[in-house]
């Protein structure tokens, strides 16, 4: 029987909120390119909390999809293409990769062409990955009080 456990509803709204957040970006795109570019700059408390924190939910995600391979849900190949993605973002980052560097530095130029787009695609896919964690959690609540 396929399953929904009880964090998944909340991974999925964690990383909506995170892409969320990107709103910022559209408001005050000098304060939130030198934020970031800082935070990965610097490597300090912040960005290991947050870096961290992102890559052990990848890796649940992407053991999970594992472990229930033959009862996954659609959604759950999100565990795999974004967490190898996100997992590669993190590691390029921290290692300095240079093409990666070359493509941050773009994706935060204020001043390119594309800002809007780069930053709407982001907020756009957190706000399906925040709907589709509230939809599962709204799910794992009416099967826990049916069972």
């Amino acid at each position: 029987m396929k399953k929904i456990y009880a964090w998944e509803p909340w991974f999925f709204i964690f990383f909506g909120l995170f892409h969320l957040h990107r709103i910022w970006a559209l408001f005050d795109r000098e304060v939130y390119a030198s934020f970031w570019l800082g935070l990965m700059e610097n490597k300090g408390t912040a960005y290991f909390l947050i870096m961290g924190l992102l890559a052990i939910l990848c890796v649940v995600g992407i053991v999970t999809f594992i472990r229930e391979r033959k009862y996954n849900h659609w959604w759950r190949w999100i565990y795999i293409c974004g967490g190898c993605y996100l997992l590669f973002d993190l590691f390029a980052i921290a290692t300095g990769i240079e093409f990666w560097q070359k493509l941050l530095l773009w994706m935060f130029d204020t001043s390119s062409n594309y800002w809007n787009a780069i930053w709407i695609a982001f907020i756009l896919l957190g706000g399906f990955v925040f709907i589709l964690g509230v939809k599962l959690l709204v799910k794992y609540y009416k099967r826990k009080h049916l069972t």
